[in-house]
């Protein structure tokens, strides 16, 4: 399975083989979603938090006696049934993580990449060094190479020039090899990986 490496000016450069193992993986729509659930989960803060009875403002001693006033009977300024009093099983801090393994991981990511070569929607490029740090001249590169919608530019972390220029655009966003998801692929029309990423990635999809 061969795909052509392009540069930035579309051009195409040579071509390059992809191991069937990872560009070919079935679709598992299944798998896919869990991996989207379980990314969207842990990026949940789970910061909620309202206050208990003992956790309130208010004095802990009851507020009139027990009998003889034709009052019902409280025992606390703090109680749920009064108004500012503590709330009963509210939300408390929290992990929404949800675990999967790294093999499920693995396979989710080959078969959402297989399903966008598939439809034509990865390119290969020679480098995607560019030489502006500006949002409108990564725009008027990305638009010839044929890609206007929602695009992954998949390189390395520190090509800060790169960051520079699509950090300011809501369709563009970058991502290491190695910090690759699911739900970016399947989130993106495209995905746009370097050779060098490229091979990074491999190695660790081929395991």
């Amino acid at each position: 399975m061969k795909i052509s490496v392009k540069n930035l000016k579309n051009e195409e450069v040579k071509q390059v083989d992809l191991p069937e193992k990872v560009f070919a993986y079935p679709y598992k729509e299944h798998l896919i979603h869990l991996a989207v659930e379980a990314f969207l989960a842990g990026i949940r803060r789970g910061t909620h938090k309202t206050k208990n009875r003992a956790e309130v403002a208010g004095s802990g001693r009851k507020l009139w006696r027990q009998k003889g006033t034709g009052r019902a009977r409280m025992g606390s300024v703090r109680s749920p049934l009064w108004r500012k009093g503590g709330t009963v099983h509210g939300p408390q801090p929290r992990s929404y993580a949800k675990k999967m393994s790294p093999r499920e991981k693995r396979n989710a990511l080959k078969s959402a990449l297989s399903r966008k070569l598939a439809e034509n929607r990865v390119v290969v490029l020679e480098s995607l060094e560019v030489e502006s740090h500006k949002t409108a001249d990564l725009a008027r590169t990305l638009s010839g190479l044929g890609l206007s919608n929602k695009t992954l530019l998949v390189d390395r972390y520190d090509n800060h020039v790169l960051q520079l220029a699509a950090r300011n655009n809501p369709q563009v966003k970058t991502v290491d090899a190695l910090g690759l998801n699911v739900y970016d692929v399947v989130d993106r029309h495209h995905v746009v990986v370097t050779e060098a990423a490229l091979g990074r990635l491999l190695e660790v999809l081929n395991q």
